[in-house]
């Protein structure tokens, strides 16, 4: 239980519960502890800590204060459900599951019956304090499929109800207007299997009159807004609640925080599971309709006094719902059958008693049908099984009621209370006094306000109030409430808590009324008005009205008034008679049981969040007698606890205790507060118990235990944390050695399986080697392709870089062919590549370039060499010419210009000329002049290379070849080009014959020495020496 009480108390607004340290902020948990015990101020002030904190509820002993939040708080989760199961009473905060727990392990354990007393004025939160103990026993208990339905009819009961029975007031929107006892019967399991409520005093004049800014009964406007098109036309009913006089009165039959129409949809599912049939729920909403229809009945006055009804239409609407005859019905409302003798006279009725017979009928029946609704409850809720049940009750009764103007209602209400706080004390004082002789304590008594007096003062027989009234509506003649009020003067009139305006004294006569008396309740002063006490308490309905109901053909109307009541000639028991009666029974049945009380209050009028509204909540903590029962329960001793769990809770203050006392939990306890100093007045030791005066020692001791707390939690924080590193040390060491280990597997296997991978490899290499020749085949594919794919990479690296470079990676046999193609390619791609760079300048010299290799290729010496050496475009430019050359030539495109050396054909004398190429002509010119024009027909060229030295000879027909010298041989080859004569151009060696004019021809020898010269020789041929070439 501790540990579930440590782990409630690490948790925000818990952990102050659960330590008395944070008292200071949060109040006490447990009035009892109060120091000042006594007084109201230190009550107020600790419930309004704890309400700030959203605290609502606080213990005086055993008894629960819960003050209505009006909000929704996380306290009532199924897991909150499950926390406080099987928890020892006080070792979690207060809590309504803690209530309910205890009463129902109790219980278990004990199999004795128990009831839960949950009071409180109206907005107190009664009702749902109630549903929340039904829901939590319906998830916390055991059960099976069967039980499910039980549990059901159990939980949905409450709306049922609470639409018959319920109504908006001033105070609450969702009042209970009856007293309400459920039994939950329980089998030997501790599973619920049954149940059977008791109602108290349904509030019957509600139904004809409503206070201004208050509701009649939720089942009406439910109805109206619920319920489908046909149901409503079948009724005869409409819409709008505007139209029916029984639900205008209080002027708010809209209200923004009830939702009517999804009220009737749970309200329908429940008939459904509590097992009413169509036939029941057609009667009974007939029945709630046929009281909307008498509302609206108007009586008129005829000619002799007497009441009559004008408009048939809502009449007959009763008629037809309730199954009575329409004369007959209409004949009862505006007449009443006296007997006289042994004759029945019909009596007409004035306006005023029509009126009264009226609201009676549907008084009477709205009650009536409300006693049947509970008991059609019951019979669905009913155990068949005979054997034997323990029970757990609960109690939802109005609490101590003081209005602006108290009635009828007001007096029966607060006489209950009365005699509930009677109960209460008495099982208080038993419970204490039990308590003390089981312990072997001395019991000392303890002084308190019984108010036996007042109860006596109400209920004694012949001398009582209730009798008085009794005899008062019984007695011939004209009883009043004045006659009434005049009665209860002579008889109780010397009575100490009786006072009326006469037997006041001058001071307190100016605030009681002539028609009102003052009761001095244990709660304080209630005025009553005398008015209407005698009418309520009679609650008459006329004879020859009662004979129409019992003849109704509507089953439940006919279950209610039975022909049995028309028989009987004795006057019915007045209400008030009644409810003493019901009230003693129900006192009967409480002290049979073990008492659990919840007191419910009301922090605002407003119901607002967060208001805590001191002089209202001085109020009903006074008349809830939480004072008075505060002030029985801290008499004796303020905190008592056994052995064991206070040993287990402050065993660590004591050495010798901590951390574990072997010996008996009461030696145990009688060291621990020897060693802590309690001194003797302090405490009492009981047979099982420990008994602790005062809560300044319970909190000196629970201080010293905090500061323990943290010293121990230090230690174990360290010894813990030592335990999870070494934990985790050993944990990851482990994980360490298993992952190497499961490495090395792997890394071994990875080898392994390397080793034989390269082991296949190289046998297929090998014998893809052997193979190689071979044509392709399986055996030497991966040889041949590996050997395909290396030359391929290698070959990659040693491309030629160039078309000049004839170099090639020489090829695998098996590749020589794709060798051959792939360079074909490559050669292919360098021309390609070397084309596409090239410029039209570099272009037009290359073609000459070919032109020239045509003609001298092999044939001249030099000519290899000359290769590097571009030509140029020209050797001297157009602006290198003499203007008046340029005249001359003018119209034609030069081409080319070079110097030159001309020989004379007859003396061979050199001149220094330029020879100048044009499209169709060549021009020797010799500085402004033009010495001689070749046109391009040209036969012929020779010319030798010696040491830079060009001799040319151009031959022509008629005048004669000229012989040029030219170091620039090949660039002259454009001459062939221009004239387009490549193939007449010959070279050759040794000598060469050329034409000196008409008729006559000379040699031109060429030789080698050992220095370059052109001279005539003897013979008279031109001779051209050049110096042999180096190798």
């Amino acid at each position: 239980m501790d540990a579930q009480k440590e782990e409630v108390d690490e948790n925000g607004e818990d952990i102050m519960e659960g330590a008395l340290i944070a008292r200071d902020k949060v109040g006490v948990q447990d009035f009892v502890l109060l120091d000042s015990h006594t007084s109201e101020a230190a009550f107020l002030n600790n419930l309004r800590k704890r309400y700030q904190e959203n605290l609502i509820y606080t213990y005086i002993g055993s008894l629960l204060v819960s003050v209505n939040p009006y909000q929704e708080l996380d306290l009532y989760t199924v897991s909150q459900m499950q926390l406080y199961r099987g928890v020892n009473f006080f070792e979690l905060p207060p809590h309504l599951y803690a209530i309910a727990d205890n009463a129902y392990r109790v219980m278990c354990n004990e199999f004795n019956n128990h009831f839960i007393l949950i009071s409180g004025e109206s907005g107190a939160g009664k009702t749902e304090a109630s549903k929340k103990i039904l829901q939590y026993y319906a998830v916390t208990c055991p059960t099976t499929e069967q039980l499910q339905t039980v549990r059901d009819r159990l939980l949905l009961s409450n709306p049922v109800l609470e639409a018959f029975g319920n109504a908006k007031t001033l105070r609450n929107d969702n009042s209970s207007r009856f007293g309400k006892y459920m039994d939950i019967q329980f089998d030997f399991k501790g599973a619920p299997v049954g149940g059977h409520i008791l109602s108290y005093l349904i509030e019957k004049s509600r139904v004809v009159h409503q206070n201004h800014g208050e509701r009649n009964f939720h089942i009406f406007y439910q109805l109206l807004e619920g319920g489908d098109k046909d149901l409503l036309c079948w009724l005869g009913l409409e819409r709008n609640p505007q139209k029916y006089t029984y639900l205008i009165q209080g002027r708010c039959a809209k209200v923004f925080s009830i939702n009517d129409k999804n009220d009737w949809k749970i309200v329908r599912k429940a008939f459904s599971i509590i097992d009413f049939t169509e036939k029941d729920m057609e009667h009974l909403f007939g029945i709630v309709a046929s009281v909307l229809h008498l509302g609206n009945i108007q009586f008129e006055e005829d000619s002799n006094g007497h009441a009559i009804i004008r408009d048939g239409s809502q009449i007959k609407w009763i008629s037809k719902l309730l199954g009575a005859h329409l004369s007959i019905l209409q004949e009862a409302l505006t007449n009443r059958k006296i007997e006289a003798r042994s004759e029945e006279v019909l009596s007409p009725l004035n306006v005023d008693l029509a009126f009264y017979a009226r609201d009676a009928v549907a008084k009477a029946i709205y009650g009536r049908t409300f006693t049947w609704l509970v008991d059609k409850i019951n019979g669905s809720l009913a155990n068949k099984d005979s054997t034997k049940k323990t029970v757990i009750g609960l109690l939802d009764i109005y609490g101590f009621e003081v209005l602006d103007t108290n009635s009828f209602e007001q007096f029966c209400i607060n006489y209950c209370n009365e005699k509930l706080q009677q109960l209460l004390i008495e099982m208080t004082l038993k419970a204490e006094q039990d308590e003390y002789e089981l312990e072997g304590i001395e019991w000392e008594p303890i002084p308190y306000f019984n108010n036996k007096i007042i109860c006596d003062l109400v209920e004694q027989k012949h001398k009582g109030i209730i009798s008085i009234l009794d005899e008062e509506c019984l007695r011939p003649g004209e009883a009043t409430d004045l006659s009434f009020l005049e009665k209860l003067e002579e008889k109780v009139g010397d009575h100490a808590h009786f006072v009326t305006r006469k037997l006041a004294d001058q001071k307190t006569r100016k605030s009681i009324d002539w028609v009102d008396f003052r009761l001095l309740h244990y709660a304080g002063e209630v005025t009553y008005c005398a008015v209407g006490f005698l009418e309520k308490n009679n609650d008459l309905l006329y004879r020859n009205l009662k004979e129409v109901l019992c003849n109704s053909k509507n089953s439940i109307i006919r279950e209610c008034f039975l022909m049995s009541e028309l028989d009987n000639r004795r006057r019915p028991e007045t209400v008030a008679t009644q409810f003493k009666n019901s009230l003693t029974s129900l006192i009967e049945i409480l002290m049979s049981k073990e008492p659990s009380y919840i007191r419910c209050i009301k922090p605002n009028e407003n119901k607002e969040p967060g208001k805590f509204d001191d002089f209202l909540i001085r109020h009903q903590v006074k008349y809830l007698g939480l004072m008075e029962h505060l002030r029985v329960r801290r008499a004796g001793f303020a905190y008592r606890r056994k052995y064991e769990l206070f040993l287990q809770r402050y065993k660590s203050l004591c050495p010798a205790t901590w951390p574990h006392w072997h010996g008996p939990a009461a030696e145990g306890v009688e060291r621990l507060i020897k060693h802590i100093g309690y001194k003797p007045e302090e405490y009492k030791l009981g047979r099982t118990k420990i008994f602790i005066r005062f809560p300044k020692t319970l909190f000196a001791t629970e201080d010293a235990f905090e500061y323990r707390k943290h010293l121990l939690l230090s230690r174990l924080q360290a010894k813990y944390k030592g335990f999870l590193g070494k934990r985790a040390y050993q944990k990851k060491r482990k994980a360490a050695i298993k992952l190497e280990a499961c490495w090395r597997g792997a890394l071994a296997r990875r080898a392994a399986k390397k080793r034989t991978w390269a082991v296949q490899t190289i046998r297929k290499f090998i014998n893809g080697f052997i193979n190689r020749k071979k044509p392709l085949c399986e055996e030497n594919r991966d040889f041949v392709r590996l050997s395909q794919y290396y030359y391929l990479m290698k070959l990659r690296d040693h491309l030629p870089k160039n078309v000049l470079d004839k170099s090639w990676l020489r090829p695998p046999s098996i590749l020589e062919e794709t060798s051959e193609m792939l360079q074909k390619i490559c050669v292919r791609n360098l021309v390609r590549k070397y084309c596409r760079g090239l410029t039209a300048e570099r272009k037009v010299q290359l073609q000459q370039k070919v032109v020239t290799s045509a003609v001298f290729s092999g044939k001249k010496e030099g000519y290899l060499e000359s290769l590097s050496q571009p030509f140029l475009e020209t050797r001297l430019k157009e602006n290198d010419l003499n203007p008046k050359v340029l005249q001359l030539i003018r119209g034609e495109n030069i081409k080319y210009v070079t110097p030159v050396v001309k020989y004379d054909r007859n003396g061979f004398k050199a001149r220094e000329r330029l020879l100048v190429l044009t499209q169709s002509s060549a021009y020797v010119v010799e500085m402004a002049k033009i010495k001689q024009k070749i046109e391009f027909t040209l036969k012929g060229t020779s010319g030798t290379l010696c040491q830079g030295w060009v001799t040319l000879s151009l031959f022509f027909c008629f005048q004669g070849d000229v012989i040029l010298q030219d170091e620039h041989i090949f660039e002259t080859a454009k001459l062939c080009i221009l004239a387009n004569k490549q193939s007449a151009v010959k070279v050759v060696k040794g000598s060469l014959r050329f034409r000196v004019g008409s008729g006559k021809e000379g040699t031109m020898v060429f030789t080698v020495g050992p220095e370059p010269q052109v001279f005539k020789d003897k013979t008279g041929q031109l001779t051209v020496v050049s110096t042999p070439k180096k190798s």
